[in-house]
Formats: C-alpha cells, sequence, structure tokens
C-alpha cells in the first residue's frame, strides 16, 4: 500500500514514517499535490520464521473427513 503525504507531515512524523516503510508500506512525499520523493526500506522486511505445529489444537478433523466419498457426492464432483 503506498500513501502519500506532504512534505509538513513528513517532516513531524518521520519516526512512525520510517516505522511503517520497515513494516513494508511505501510512502510519497509531495510537495503540495505533486510527488517528489518515495520513501522505502533500505531492505525488505524479514519474513517471520514458519514454526511447525503452531496450529496444534486449534481445530480438529473427525474420523468421517476420511471415509470414502457417495456416489453423488462424486457426481458432485465430477468424478464417476
Amino acid at each position: 500500500m503506498t500513501e502519500t503525504v506532504t512534505i509538513h507531515k513528513a517532516k513531524t512524523e518521520l519516526s512512525k514514517l520510517l516505522a511503517r516503510v520497515e513494516a513494508g508500506e511505501e510512502i510519497v512525499i509531495a510537495r503540495g499535490n505533486k510527488p517528489v520523493a518515495k520513501l522505502v526500506a533500505a531492505d525488505p522486511a524479514p519474513k517471520p520464521k514458519r514454526k511447525p505445529g503452531r496450529m496444534k489444537g486449534m481445530f480438529t478433523i473427525g474420523p468421517e473427513f476420511f471415509e470414502p466419498l457417495s456416489d453423488e457426492e462424486l457426481k458432485l464432483w465430477g468424478i464417476e
């Protein structure tokens, strides 16, 4: 997402804008309605590391999930 801010707002809220840029946003700085510069992160934000089992216990799959589909359900899926 890109947001356009005025030079005045960029000067007064630089720390907040930098935090947003570090989070992956792009900020366009404008003089009036004319874009002058783009504030982007020097390095892309690192992706969070995936942790196996993070959703453990949040949902369950019953044994009926593994039962074969009926002929009617197979037809609905286009499998005959």
